[in-house]
């Protein structure tokens, strides 16, 4: 318990210190905030390192897109990949939900950095152009997108079927799909306890390459990842 405390601790309050620092950059270009945010990554992993004795690895670093534009899916158990993937892709554009744009001052980084947003289960205005902002982007900037298929957070055992947002990411902007899968649950949970000695892994799959039908694309990509997940778990 006093290591998780410590790491809370430690954690929250240097997340709290980089976003003060970085106030300035609020108004400088976008990529002096796309900075901060690799730096909140490299202090997750020193923190779950020195406090929780976590192992990170990385897997499958070869099989990383970079001769084309793509998108990344990923399994989500944990708040760590929200932080860590930016170490690993080139200034990634995360799809989130609208809530997270309300937190005073982290969220005006989010909207800085350019993310997209979406309110979960509802039929909105912004909802609608949700697809239209994602094609704007990606016709205008190589930086990927990541997305969370299985929508929210989940423990490392569920195995829910995907969402089928990432399936209309594909069909509409025809690039290959990067799946990402990781067991950060198994170490910082979604709720409870965080757990020491642990290793977390960040398995980067083989790219799904345009031209699959929506629902065979999205059964070879949920395949996929939890596959990689049954063998990491």
């Amino acid at each position: 318990m006093i290591r998780n405390f410590l790491f809370s601790l430690f954690f929250f309050t240097g997340i709290r210190l980089i976003s003060l620092i970085f106030i300035p950059a609020i108004i400088l270009p976008k990529k002096v905030v796309l900075f901060g945010g690799k730096i909140m990554g490299y202090w997750a992993s020193f923190c779950l390192k020195f406090f929780l004795s976590t192992k990170i690895i990385i897997k499958g670093e070869e099989n990383i897109i970079k001769d084309r534009k793509f998108f990344i899916a990923a399994s989500h158990q944990s708040m760590f990949e929200t932080f860590f993937l930016q170490t690993i892709f080139d200034s990634p554009v995360f799809i989130l939900k609208k809530e997270l744009l309300l937190i005073p001052l982290f969220g005006w980084y989010l909207k800085k950095i350019g993310c997209i947003s979406i309110e979960r289960n509802k039929i909105s205005k912004e909802n609608l152009g949700f697809f239209d902002d994602i094609i704007k982007h990606i016709n205008s900037s190589d930086r990927p997108i990541i997305i969370f298929p299985q929508g929210t957070r989940l423990l490392p055992e569920d195995r829910v079927p995907f969402k089928k947002g990432s399936s209309r990411i594909y069909e509409k902007l025809s690039i290959s799909c990067q799946p990402v899968a990781i067991n950060s649950g198994n170490t910082w949970p979604k709720h409870g306890p965080k757990k020491t000695n642990t290793n977390i892994t960040i398995s980067i799959l083989k790219p799904i390459e345009p031209g699959l039908e929506n629902e065979i694309f999205l059964k070879k990509l949920e395949n996929a990842i939890y596959s990689e997940l049954n063998i990491l778990n």
